[in-house]
């Protein structure tokens, strides 16, 4: 008979704001907001610590809306590359505990424990352990939720540990009837807003209705409801209500070989000519067969599109198609997607353009063609790439994206859009 797993999520509370207070003591006791450009007091915010969360500061508003609830707020810019950094030390101290530990994003982390019980104590002291340590070593203070599979430590943590004095709870599956079932369905891991209301329409009302109701008929419920085949939404929603997780924890999640390769630019203002916009597609190009290059792969389906800055009247469009030959060469690539992009544009101002390529393979598998340059196309953009990795983006470029359209510049100071 297998052994129950123990596995922990541990959740770091208001993650960026906690660690520029750990850096900055003299705003251990200030309401204060990591958000957008603090000298232009726009932007948005990232994080809130518990102080500015009380004033009614909430993550995803503006800054102006912020200040405007907490004159005295102290706001800090975004510092990307740090909280990279100390969301690495806290996965080194996980390892301590176990090596099985899993980051699910930049500031929650999966750790099976199962291995571990008999040299650190019990789960409830293991993740009073984890918490200590991470608080003494990044001044961060860590949630942790405790379950015998990934959904339910994630649940403990979301709707238990997160509300307690100290930070902890352990879900079992014996207390799955008593604590979760009565939970409202919005409760319910990977339930949003629109799904909750769904729910709601078909009598669902608590995390128990759905747990309770036999798999096939909430199968058939939810064809009627969206009148299209929801099968597997259906029963991920039943595994999750009931606890089922078979997924183990993977050290190895993110070093995977990925599917796809893409990017996706959001840009400072509208773009409203083609010869602005192939700028952008250039440097998309560049960044993806860029990764290609590193992964050794070439891509054989490109993928192009863009959105306006409208959220109530959008526009725009996203198109793919198969080039002749799989590729990692930024100017076959490029050419392919500016014939694609101009082939689908209407000619709306673009606010924000995307790039991918899939169907990878191995990039030293190919067919020859006649007049192969290939090779040379390859040496070249492997120098160009040594030059990057060792130097920075800026490095070397090329002309168009030193141009006021270009992109390059500012980008290389950020990380996924906020600044290092």
């Amino acid at each position: 008979m297998n052994k129950e797993r123990i596995i922990m999520l541990s959740d770091c509370q208001s993650f960026y704001a906690s660690v520029e207070k750990a850096a900055n003591p003299e705003h251990s006791n200030k309401p204060l907001v990591v958000a957008g450009d603090p000298a232009r007091r726009s932007g948005i915010v990232l994080a809130a610590c518990p102080i500015a969360k009380a004033s009614g500061i909430t993550t995803a508003e503006t800054l102006r809306e912020a200040l405007g609830k907490c004159p005295e707020l102290v706001v800090v810019r975004p510092r990307m590359q740090h909280y990279i950094d100390v969301s690495a030390q806290i996965t080194d101290i996980l390892r301590t505990f176990s090596d099985l530990v899993e980051p699910y994003s930049i500031d929650e982390q999966f750790i099976d424990i199962t291995g571990s019980l008999s040299l650190f104590g019990s789960p409830r002291q293991i993740a009073s352990a984890i918490q200590q340590q991470i608080r003494t070593e990044t001044g961060v203070y860590a949630r942790v939720g405790i379950g015998y599979t990934k959904v339910t430590a994630k649940m403990a943590c979301d709707l238990w540990a997160k509300k307690n004095s100290d930070g902890l709870f352990s879900l079992t599956r014996e207390q799955l009837p008593d604590l979760l079932w009565p939970q409202p369905i919005s409760q319910l891991f990977m339930v949003g807003r629109r799904m909750s209301a769904h729910f709601h329409s078909m009598g669902l009302i608590t995390i128990g209705h759905l747990a309770r109701l036999p798999l096939a008929e909430l199968k058939w419920r939810m064809r009627e409801k969206f009148r299209k085949n929801c099968d597997i939404d259906a029963e991920l929603y039943w595994r999750i209500a009931n606890g089922i997780d078979d997924s183990p924890v993977q050290p190895s999640t993110h070093e995977t070989a990925p599917k796809s390769v893409g990017h996706q630019m959001t840009l400072p203002r509208d773009y409203r000519t083609l010869a602005e916009i192939r700028t952008i597609l250039l440097e998309l190009a560049e960044m993806v067969c860029r990764r290609c290059r590193s992964l050794m792969v070439n891509g054989a389906v490109l993928s192009v599109g863009c959105q306006g800055a409208s959220f109530d009247r959008p526009t725009g469009f996203s198109r793919q198609s198969t080039m002749s030959d799989p590729t990692n060469a930024t100017n076959l690539v490029y050419e392919a997607a500016v014939s694609l992009f101009r082939l689908h544009w209407d000619g709306q101002p673009v606010r924000r353009v995307h790039l991918s390529l899939s169907k990878l393979s191995d990039e030293n598998q190919y067919q020859l063609t006649l007049f192969e340059s290939r090779p040379r196309y390859r040496e070249l953009e492997r120098a160009t790439d040594g030059l990057k990795n060792k130097y920075g983006d800026t490095i070397i470029g090329r002309a168009a994206s030193f141009t006021g359209a270009g992109q390059i510049k500012d980008r290389a100071g950020k990380i996924g859009g906020h600044y290092k």
